[in-house]
């Protein structure tokens, strides 16, 4: 395992992302400042934030655990992008370099969860 978060490519990706996403919120309508704009980021931040407590706690069963709940927020993201682009908010070509990156998170937080596993599992073997 990593010897600190900030090594592991899931949680540099996921800072990436959450870059991204302030950006593209920062042209949402203003009544939406206390509602989906505040929702996204805020699911947005808790993607890099669980892989980063999750890695602290070293132990693969606590990490597991905090890499699923930053699965969760990503897809909660997802959808969110997904509204966002339907209320006009973002462009399609917009929300769809987003959802790609979203995605790409994704499938990386899948490997190192089946990763993870792996090694515990031959640890009880």
């Amino acid at each position: 395992m990593a010897q600190h978060y900030k090594d592991l490519i899931a949680w540099r990706k996921a800072m990436d992302f959450v870059n991204a996403i302030y950006d593209a919120t920062d042209g949402f309508p203003k009544r939406e400042t206390y509602s989906l704009t505040d929702q996204i980021r805020r699911a947005a931040v808790s993607i890099p934030s669980n892989i980063a407590e999750g890695q602290s706690h070293f132990s693969h069963r606590e990490f597991l655990h905090y890499l699923r709940h930053a699965r969760g927020s990503l897809a909660e993201v997802e959808t969110q992008l997904q509204i966002a682009q339907r209320r006009s908010y973002l462009q399609e070509t917009h929300a769809a370099e987003l959802l790609k990156q979203a995605d790409e998170l994704s499938r990386i937080l899948s490997g190192l969860i089946n990763s993870i596993r792996q090694r515990e599992d031959a640890s009880k073997a």
